[in-house]
């Protein structure tokens, strides 16, 4: 499945978009990762939230 979406990143609409990761502390002490595809101009806003 990776492959596919890689291969879908490689588009031409796609270059405007950035991969965001964001560690998510859960409610037992534990650290979980959140990734979303942001456009470009909206990456560090999505960062804040």
């Amino acid at each position: 499945m990776a492959k596919k979406v890689v291969a879908t990143l490689k588009d031409k609409d796609a270059k405007g978009y950035a991969k965001v990761i964001k560690a998510v502390k859960s409610k037992n002490g534990g650290y979980s990762f959140r990734e979303e595809m942001v456009p470009l101009d909206m990456a560090k806003e999505a960062l804040k939230k």
